[in-house]
Order: C-alpha cells, then structure tokens, then sequence
C-alpha cells in the first residue's frame, strides 16, 4: 500500500494522536523532564523580574539625590537576574538533553524494526527514496515538536500570564486589557493564516518525496539508463517534480511574508496603544518613568516571544504534517504475524511437507493450487517449469514472507504457522538467482551469514565456495568494496559469495532459487557442482530453469500453471514423454544450436 497525500492538513484528532503516541518514549524520563520544567520555571521568573527592577534602578536614578548614592545593590541584582535567566535556560536544556535524544533513538528505532515486519507485499511495492525521506523529515519532526512545545509555548504563555497579572495589579486595567487583546488578535491570526498555508507545505513534502525516489531509483538503475541514452528523459522526469515543488515553495514564501506582515501590524499596533497610555500616565503624575521603563520592557520582552511563537506553532503543524508521514508507515500492520505464544521450530532432521496448498499474490490471480510434495530429510527436490508458473512462490511460502491461503507447509511435522518466523528462517539457507549484496566488504557481505563467526570460520566457507583465491588476488583482499547491490563483482563472484554466506549459516534446510540461471556455461558448471557438494547430507529443494542441472535429483515436480503435472526421477519422467520430456528435448536443441552454428561458421564456401 503506498502512501499517499490528499493536500490537506491534518486534523486535530490526528495532532494529538500524535502526540499521545510520543508520551510513552517521555514517560521513562519523567524525572528529568520534571526537573527541567522546575528550571524553565525559574528562568521565566527571573526573566519578568528583570524589568522590575530595571523599574525600580529607573525609579532610583531619578531622584534628586541619585547622584549622590548610586543603587549599586539593585544594579548587582539586576545582573544576577539576568545571569539567572541564561543559567537556568541551559540547565534546563542540559537535564532534558537525554530525554530528548533517547526519544527520537526509540521511535527512529521503532520504525525501523516495524519496516523489517513488514510482509514482503509491501516492500515491493515501497518507494524507498520518498520513505526514506518521510523517515528522516518525521524523526527531525519529533526533535522539534518535544524541544519547542516544551519550551517555548508552554514558558511563553506562563511568561505572558504573568505579565498580565503584574499589569492588572499595579496599573490601570486597561492596561491588561489592550494586552489581552492584542494577544488574542495575533494568535488567531496566526493560527488562521497558518491553517491556509499548511497545504503548500504538505505539496513541498510530497514532490520533495517524490523528487529524491526518482532520484534514487534513477542512480541505482545507472547502467539502464546509459544502456538506452535516456539521461535527458531522467532529467526531465526529475525537473518535472522540481518544478512543482519549486512552485509550491514559492507560494509558501509569499504566504508567509503575508503572515509575518499582519504579525507585525498587529503587535505594532498594541505596542503603540500602550505606550500613549503610559506616557499619558506619566505626564499626569499617576506613572513614574520607571513604570513606562517596565511597560516597555514587559512589552518588547513579550514581543519576541510572541513573534517566535508564531514561528514555532507554524513549525510545530509542519513537523505534525511530517511526522504524519512516518507514523503512517507505523500503521501499516504486517501480512505475517506469529501466533501469540508460538514456540520455536523443533528442527529434527529438517523434512518438508506441503499438503493441499493453494495461494496467490491477489485475490483475482491464483498462483498455486492444491500443491502436494515432500522433501524428505538429506533428500534433493527439483521443481522445474517455464516462467511464471510458480515455481519461486514455493520459496517464499517456505520462509513464510507470505502465509499459504489454503493447506499448509511443515517442517519436521510442524505446520511452520504455528511457529515463530525467526525460527523458520533460521532454519532455512538460501542461494537467490538474483544474489543482492550489501555495499560493504567482502568479508562483511559473507560474515553476514552468522555476523558472530571468527575470520577463520569466514575463509573456511570462502574456500569451501572457491571463492578464496579469488579474494586473496585483489589488492584490498577481504576489505575489498563490493560497491551498490555487488555491482564491482561478476555474477559469478557474487554468487560465490553467497554460496559461503549461506554455508556460514549452516542451516538444515537448503533452497537453491535458479542459482545458476544468470551465468554463462562455464561459471553455471562450476557453481553447479559446489552446490551439489553444498547439498549433501541437507534436505534441499532447487528451483531450476535448466533441467540439465537437477538431473541428479531424488524427485523432480514439473509445475505449469500453479499445478503439479509431473513427477518423478529424471529417467523417469524422459520414459513417460511428458512435459518434461518436451522441456528436456527443446533445451538440448537450444544447447546444440550454438554448437551447429560454430560449425557452420568453419565450413567451406561453395
């Protein structure tokens, strides 16, 4: 299921469930954040004590006899306030660091473990460059979401309720009142304005999204996109999504020009009301100049926090659109799930059994239907059939990325759904015909197969693979990059490689997927009999294209269309001039055409 954006902002409920899905991850440290809020606390007291006394240091100064006796108490105080203010704003910000960290570590984590449970359905149909995205915009989402509504909504508006009460207490109360006005104004300007302009900021998110899975999915098919010149086509694509986001952008940054002026109005409106009533207040006797001080201080101590705050809820609804995103990914419930209390595969002698099975990727499609074999232990099943008959479903339904529609599979006995996946896995080995290796070393990409194993364990399995020479000959031996997906080695390196990978795992079971299908002659030969060394004393099920290759087989299933219409030993099924038969005939004509041609090519002319 890919994830999609309809252009809205999210709703309210959204918001808080959001939020409410943080809380567990702030709860272990609840000391610290408690502790934390103690000191913003003190920090915003210190901070409205500043233009208090700054009021009364004014006040001092402007009497007669000030020249003779500076207030050097209050002075010092003043200085000691304001030190206060930096110093309890970084302790608070120093207790609450772990807790902070150790939240995005949790959910970062989290999504990631979520995205390994996930069923192989959705990873298939995954955009990983845009998810990719999603992951690290949400996990900066979160940075930002604890930080700033912890510490700056929260510490503004207790700052701005104090101020208030001071103002209602010691002036006249209008003076509280313009305040409140003003401050009711700007927020629902604000909050208005930003509600208009989320929508251009989810559209930047989505072609940002966009853009990079192109990109990304455009630098790992390089080689296919040289093959067939179509660099100008990439561009183009990529361009397309550019421009809609450059669009977007640009909208955004009108809007909030737009935001940023009416903020401006209207503080500069409030701040001007008061200060006629102070001044007025002032020439008629009912004010000092230290009271205009402290109203003018209070005001500019409440504007920039007030401005900021516009900015941080503005930042806060972006992080809510782009947290959104990933906890979407936290939603998607995996296809395959254990049991409650499923215990682990008692693996014996590692015998399978499929029994009526029926399955298909799509309800419309059937892939398999009513599948009946088994596999005894140490034994070697083939299953050969042209494409697309389903033959590399079995595999999958073994190591249980998909569960079986109907029937089922066991292993020694044990219907592998009652069991848990990890145990199955584990038990299981497999040679891809695609082997995808990691962009790491040689030796990390074999190591893989038991990270836990010794180097002499790993050049045990290098050389059981005839892959040691090889990796002694280059220049970085083991250390030796494979570079994206294995792309700096040949196919038959690379299926080397995870021939020792899969010999270092030392499992039971052995699935040989088409292994060989993708290598020439000579590189298929030799795989071909390590593999068949590899299977002994293993119960093995090969997956073949080539019949030459399962011919040593204990039983060979012919499949065509999801169904089992031959069986037997390969002698057999030559004498019974079945499918196979006609399979086997028109692959030796195939192997023989190159041979008559080469020949051809010798003879005379004429």
């Amino acid at each position: 299921m890919r994830i999609t954006h309809t252009g809205k902002p999210p709703s309210d409920r959204k918001d808080w469930k959001t939020i409410r899905t943080l809380l567990p991850y702030l709860w272990e440290f609840r000391g610290r954040i408690s502790l934390s809020m103690i000191f913003l606390i003190l920090a915003k007291l210190a901070n409205v004590g500043v233009p208090l006394l700054l009021k009364r240091i004014v006040d001092a100064l402007n009497r007669p006899k000030a020249l003779l006796m500076l207030p050097l108490f209050l002075l010092i105080a003043y200085g000691g306030l304001r030190l206060c203010n930096t110093l309890f704003a970084e302790l608070r910000d120093v207790v609450f660091a772990k807790a902070l960290q150790r939240s995005i570590r949790r959910v970062a984590l989290k999504v990631f473990r979520h995205l390994h449970d996930l069923a192989l359905r959705f990873h298939l149909e995954r955009q990983t460059g845009g998810m990719s995205r999603d992951i690290e915009r949400g996990t900066a989402g979160i940075r930002f979401l604890l930080n700033f509504m912890l510490f700056n909504i929260l510490p503004t508006m207790f700052e701005m309720g104090l101020v208030m009460v001071i103002l209602l207490v010691k002036y006249n109360p209008w003076f509280c009142g313009v305040t409140l006005i003003t401050l009711i104004a700007y927020v629902v300007y604000t909050l208005a304005i930003t509600e208009w302009r989320m929508v251009f900021r989810r559209t930047m998110n989505e072609m940002d999204s966009k853009a990079n899975t192109r990109a990304v999915d455009s630098l790992l098919n390089y080689e296919t996109v040289k093959y067939f010149g179509n660099e100008s086509y990439e561009a183009q694509r990529y361009d397309t999504t550019l421009s809609t986001w450059e669009s977007a952008a640009v909208r955004n940054q009108t809007s909030l020009s737009v935001l940023n002026v009416g903020q401006g109005t209207i503080i500069a409106a409030g701040v001007t009301i008061l200060m006629i009533m102070a001044a007025k207040g002032v020439t008629r006797g009912t004010m000092t100049i230290g009271d205009l001080v402290l109203v003018n201080s209070f005001l500019i101590q409440l504007y920039m926090p007030l401005h900021f705050l516009g900015f941080v809820y503005r930042e806060i609804r972006h992080s809510l659109a782009d947290m959104e995103r990933m906890f979407n990914l936290l939603e998607q419930a995996p296809e395959v799930r254990d049991k409650p209390g499923a215990r682990a595969l008692d693996i014996r002698n590692g015998t399978i059994r499929f029994e009526h099975v029926n399955f298909g990727y799509d309800v419309r499609r059937q892939i398999l239907a009513d599948i009946n074999f088994q596999v005894p232990a140490g034994h070697k099943v083939a299953v050969v059939g042209a494409s697309g008959a389903g033959k590399s479903t079995l595999a999958r339904l073994l190591f249980r990325f998909y569960d079986v529609g109907d029937g089922r599979i066991l292993i020694d006995d044990q219907d592998i759904r009652d069991v848990t996946q990890a145990s199955v896995r584990a038990a299981i080995g497999i040679v891809p015909q695609d082997t995808v290796l990691f962009n790491d070393t040689i030796y990390y990409n074999i190591s893989y197969g038991r990270p836990d194993a010794t180097r002499a364990e790993i050049i045990q399995v290098a050389r059981a693979a005839h892959i040691h020479e090889f990796i002694e000959s280059l220049p970085d031996r083991y250390d030796t990059l494979v570079g994206e997906r294995g792309l700096k080695l040949s196919g038959g390196e690379k299926q080397r490689v995870a021939i020792a990978r899969t010999l270092l795992k030392n499992p039971h079971i052995l699935i040989f997927d088409e292994a060989t299908s993708a290598l020439d002659s000579k590189t298929e030969r030799a795989i071909q009999a390590e593999l068949q060394e590899i299977a002994r004393n293993h119960t093995t099920l090969v997956v073949a294209h080539r019949l030459s290759t399962v011919m040593d087989a204990d039983q060979i299933l012919v499949m065509d269309h999801g169904h089992i219409v031959e069986r037997g030993t390969h002698a057999e099924l030559i004498a019974r001039k079945g499918v196979y038969a006609h399979l086997w005939a028109l692959q030796q004509q195939e192997d023989r055409e190159p041979q008559l041609r080469a020949v051809g090519s010798l003879a005379p002319a004429g």
